[in-house]
């Protein structure tokens, strides 16, 4: 780790988790990341159902791990580039930065409340809308997931189930309960 890095962690929850890409992770991801609402609520690339932070359902004990990053700023574009996020980066992007006290994205209050008791200078999350393609930031009901997941054949269908099976088990949500119901998916 960069002897001038700042202590700043990277929140994660999903495939970050299993695959962190040319993210620069320093050690282990540790399972006692913040408490936050996520669940299996956006269709992403390939038509995959991804986890997102979303309002209104049960918060999961998440995952982080420190970044070998100089300042925030770096972290931001180190986790975008991993994320595959070129336009939206400032939106779709969560931080929070201890030297102002601010936060942007979804779960900032909460991140910057676990944060301040790890003395951590900063930290960063995805901070991607839920809902369909054709429908964003509309929160799908569990029924619609499953219904789309049904839906999907070949690879999409591959990729998506590979994504909820490799899932960490301490992200025990509402959605992933039915969706290993309905499709055995576990």
């Amino acid at each position: 780790m960069n002897q001038n890095a700042q202590t700043i962690a990277c929140i994660g929850w999903g495939s970050l988790v299993w695959d962190k890409g040319e993210l620069p992770v320093v050690g282990e991801w540790r399972k006692d990341g913040p408490m936050l609402p996520v669940e299996f609520a956006r269709e992403s690339g390939g038509h995959r159902i991804t986890l997102v932070i979303c309002e209104g359902v049960q918060p999961v004990q998440t995952y982080w791990s420190l970044l070998d990053a100089p300042n925030l700023s770096s972290a931001v574009s180190m986790l975008a580039k991993r994320e595959k996020i070129i336009k939206r980066i400032d939106a779709d992007i969560g931080r929070w930065n201890s030297a102002t006290g601010e936060h942007h994205g979804m779960g900032g209050a909460a991140i910057a409340s676990w944060a301040q008791a790890r003395g951590l200078s900063g930290a960063v999350w995805t901070n991607l809308l839920c809902g369909f393609k054709n429908a964003r930031n509309v929160m799908p009901s569990g029924l619609d997931v499953v219904a789309h997941l049904k839906s999907l054949e070949g690879i999409a269908r591959k990729d998506t189930e590979e994504y909820v099976v490799k899932t960490p088990p301490q992200i025990d949500t509402a959605y992933r309960r039915l969706i290993a119901g309905e499709l055995g998916w576990t």
